[in-house]
């Protein structure tokens, strides 16, 4: 008794129910590749993606950023510990993208192989009663089975149906509309090539933006120290950018001059003379909105335009300690502007001034403030106010060319405690108070934000999107169906039957079996005449 127990196998300590470590992997992944699974993650994609669209990006503008985080200071932290001033490469949506990819994956890859299988599978066999078809046919005929089979498998063949006869002989089997699982295949497998490509682009590219003065004689050189904001993807190699450069010889603007819009810009054309590379001859290009250029790899957009008032600001002594073109970057369709100057050398204290840059400047009674009445500069103007004090300059922190550090300096103001306004037209100066130095507005200049990109997979995101629209035309569109013919001995004739199916749903097909009933029977009754004649 004890020598047979000793030979039983251990029993499986489990209870009921419970998984085994490998059973346990086997049923995370069918849940991860399921097509519920890839679903859900692709509405968490979709849901993930609004924070990066109504919340500012650094990676976008990181100005707006900046004022952003200035104006919730509450809010900053918690944001920052989230990610969400830059999603697309925080940890949560990297771990979404990735599941959803090894999801779409499990769920493509077994399908692809289902419909492969599908287009090289032959007709199955004719029913045992083609009569309960809702589609079917019949007639009687002196011929022999055989000759009506031949017939109809000769007539099928003309009509590009793939064919298949019973072992019996008594039945062809007739399928054509493979292309509908060509079709699925190929969608499916697009979707795979559309994952490859955005991949790519997102690891071995760069996307980066510069704002340019219109006319500025140093141009741009395409290196990531160049960019005002670069975005690198995490296998990028900044020895594969193009060796080009550029600069921007004029600026034209297509005002509209009649209608309710008059005043506001409808196109605009930025000159560009480039080389792609130092040894090139020197090229020219008129860079428009959606009209890149484009340079071996690298697409170079114009994404923006703006104005740059050249600001003169004297100290207290009469030297000048800032003069030139400064970027005001615009907050309304009418180009109204806000913008920054800073004067860290002044004497005896440093000058920052703040405010606001009007292309054609009006006056609103109801809020006692001016703002911008057109885009185009006929009458410009800017109203700054004054601050003086510590910059924050020296303090070793790098500062936004386009944000005042106001913490360790005093607002100047008048004598009843107003602030003080730097009010200035095109040519005007004044004179700022308690010996400060004066302020003039000397011209106009003209900016563009340029965008330059790399994306090495653009073409075969592209393609995998144009193989998803072939791919879904065809399973839209093609409607694949089976026929059916069979022919047996009943009596002294032959019956034949004929029925067809509809794969797709919704086809008519009993115009299909009446043709074919004609066309089988029209040689037959063209014999039938000539015998009776």
């Amino acid at each position: 008794m004890s020598t047979s127990l000793s030979t039983r196998p251990p029993e499986d300590d489990r209870r009921p129910g419970e998984l085994g470590f490998r059973e346990l992997l086997r049923w995370v992944w069918r849940q991860v590749t399921s097509m519920r699974t890839a679903l859900i993650l692709l509405l968490l994609l979709a849901l993930a993606a609004i924070p990066g669209s109504v919340i500012p990006q650094t990676g976008v503008d990181a100005l707006k950023t900046s004022n952003w985080q200035s104006d919730h200071p509450k809010l900053t932290p918690v944001y920052e510990r989230l990610g969400l001033f830059s999603v697309y490469d925080s940890a949560w949506f990297s771990a979404i993208y990735i599941l959803l990819m090894v999801s779409l994956v499990g769920c493509i890859v077994p399908r692809t192989f289902h419909y492969w299988r599908g287009i090289r599978a032959k007709p199955p066999k004719a029913p045992s009663n083609l009569t309960r078809l809702p589609d079917h046919a019949s007639y009687g005929t002196t011929e022999a089975p055989e000759v009506a089979l031949e017939r109809a498998t000769a007539l099928l063949k003309r009509r590009r149906y793939r064919l298949s006869v019973a072992d019996g002989g008594d039945s062809v089997s007739a399928e054509r509309g493979y292309l509908r699982e060509v079709g699925n295949l190929v969608f499916h497998l697009s979707v795979l090539v559309v994952l490859v490509g955005f991949a790519m682009g997102g690891l071995f590219g760069y996307k980066g933006g510069v704002i340019m003065l219109v006319g500025d004689q140093y141009g741009f050189a395409n290196s990531p120290d160049q960019y005002d904001e670069f975005k690198p993807g995490s296998l990028f190699q900044a020895d594969r950018m193009e060796p080009f450069s550029f600069s921007i010889d004029d600026f034209d603007v297509d005002w509209l001059t009649t209608g309710p819009r008059a005043g506001m810009a409808r196109g605009f054309k930025s000159h560009l003379s480039y080389q792609e590379s130092l040894d090139s001859p020197k090229k020219t290009y008129d860079l428009r909105v959606n009209h890149p250029l484009t340079i071996g790899n690298t697409d170079v957009f114009l994404i923006g335009h703006g104005y740059a008032p050249v600001i003169t600001i004297r100290d207290g002594n009469g030297d000048v300690v800032q003069s030139g073109p400064t970027v005001f970057l615009p907050t309304s369709p009418s180009f109204q502007s806000i913008g920054v100057v800073k004067a860290p050398e002044a004497e005896p204290t440093q000058i920052g001034l703040e405010g606001e840059f009007y292309p054609t400047v009006a006056f609103s009674q109801d809020t006692g403030s001016y703002y911008s009445l057109l885009g185009k500069p006929l009458n410009p103007m800017i109203s700054m106010l004054v601050y003086t004090g510590d910059l924050g300059m020296d303090d070793g922190v790098a500062q936004s060319v386009y944000s005042l550090d106001k913490t360790k300096t005093t607002m100047l103001t008048k004598k009843n405690g107003a602030p003080y306004r730097v009010d200035l037209a095109e040519g005007e100066s004044v004179k700022l108070p308690n010996g400060l130095g004066t302020v003039s507005f000397d011209g106009l200049e003209r900016w563009n934000k340029i965008q330059i990109s790399q994306t090495p997979g653009k073409w075969i995101a592209l393609t995998g999107v144009v193989m998803a629209l072939v791919g879904l035309l065809g399973s839209l569109f093609i409607r694949p169906r089976r026929v059916w013919v069979r022919a047996r001995r009943e009596g002294d004739g032959t019956l034949v039957e004929v029925a067809a199916l509809d794969r797709s749903g919704g086809g008519d097909v009993a115009v299909v079996v009446d043709e074919l009933v004609a066309a089988l029977q029209g040689p037959q009754s063209q014999q039938q005449r000539e015998d009776e004649s």
